[in-house]
């Protein structure tokens, strides 16, 4: 029974170090995390910079009517530059990871 046990965990530590479980956690951890730091950064820092080019001078309640259509176009540009933000972030994370993987293998 022990054996069995032991074969088990040593089964479970290999398939966490094989498809790096614990990376990929920690990895969704901080996303989370840095997805609210960058909509605070694009709410608090950028789209005030954008709001004395805004007509009425409110991003968040800007619109555009068209006959019986209404576009709020100001929450989708904040939107769209914290998705703009974080997708940089990522990009410039996953080509260090990248680039240190290829420096440890060589």
């Amino acid at each position: 029974m022990r054996a069995k046990v032991i074969a088990v965990r040593d089964e479970f530590k290999e398939f966490l170090n094989q498809y790096a479980i614990i990376g990929m956690a920690m990895g969704f951890v901080m996303g989370a995390a840095s997805k609210d730091l960058m909509k605070s950064l694009v709410t608090n820092i950028i789209m005030p910079i954008i709001t004395p080019f805004v007509p009425e001078g409110g991003w968040a309640t800007s619109q555009l009517v068209i006959g019986p259509f209404v576009f709020k176009w100001g929450p989708f540009v904040a939107e769209l530059l914290n998705f703009l933000i974080l997708a940089v972030l990522v990009f410039i994370i996953a080509k260090k990871v990248l680039k240190m993987e290829k420096v440890g293998k060589k």
